[in-house]
């Protein structure tokens, strides 16, 4: 009765069936995999985050900027110490904090190796506007704040919006700064432990690719579709399978027209 298993046409079906299977369910458990790496890799940043913010006010754990570059995994969220003076002053519109719309104050602290680190020294209330940001220290001066890296505009609330006024930037980043001032910019930047002058200190956010953000979902979302996959076919086997034998039993009890 199940002789037509035994046919080139079966067996071509059989082997696909056979292949398709393993590889949808590897498939599936890779996503799966990659999933659970994101969320182990939220939850190391925000541990991560909360040992910053405890360290705060402690001098211990700071090392030098250089040291720490360039900005990865490991490294974002770590104090860093760099010594300079303070330059060019910019702000970044648009950013909230404890939900409340305002700007960061971000100066440019030109070090003895020439290049220039983007410190966001903290954040106003309100709309952007250079009358209300505090001026920089004058003179030489030892900043320490958790390490950053470049923004990438549209990315973790990072407006991409173009056509700002002269001294605003959307997105901290040394490739949106090359345009707006002559020195080399570090490919990272450095949020103060303490807001400068009276301004809200702006908290250090996760590294890139480690949030439970659209990514992490869609890995999940594949997962999903893998298992689907296998189900299908497994399915279809079973339907084709059914059919083949049903017509086999009727050409057998001769019902076949």
């Amino acid at each position: 009765m199940y002789r037509f298993l035994l046919t080139p046409r079966w067996w071509g079906i059989n082997v696909f069936v056979v292949l398709a299977i393993p590889f949808c369910v590897f498939m599936g458990s890779w996503q799966l995999g990659r999933f659970e790496d994101r969320v182990q890799d939220h939850e190391s940043a925000k541990e991560q985050a909360a040992e910053q913010r405890g360290a705060h006010g402690r001098e211990a754990g700071a090392r030098p900027l250089d040291s720490l570059l360039p900005v990865d995994k490991e490294t974002s969220g770590e104090q860093a110490t760099a010594t300079g003076r303070y330059g060019e002053q910019l702000l970044v519109p648009d950013r909230e904090l404890g939900d409340k719309r305002g700007f960061y104050v971000l100066t440019l602290l030109r070090t003895d190796s020439g290049k220039s680190l983007p410190v966001v020294r903290g954040w106003l209330p309100g709309d952007a506007s250079a009358a209300k940001a505090p001026a920089a220290p004058t003179g030489e001066v030892t900043v320490k704040g958790a390490l950053q890296a470049s923004e990438s505009p549209g990315s973790n609330g990072v407006s991409a919006a173009g056509g700002l006024p002269r001294g605003q930037l959307g997105a901290i980043s040394s490739a949106s700064l090359v345009n707006l001032v002559r020195d080399d910019v570090y490919d990272a930047w450095v949020t103060l432990d303490k807001g400068d002058s009276g301004m809200k200190a702006v908290p250090a956010s996760a590294p890139n690719n480690t949030g439970l953000d659209l990514k992490a979902f869609q890995n999940l979302g594949y997962t999903g579709e893998w298992f689907v996959f296998a189900g299908f076919v497994l399915f279809m086997w079973f339907r084709l399978f059914r059919r083949e034998a049903e017509v086999a039993r009727d050409a057998r009890l001769g019902l076949a027209p």
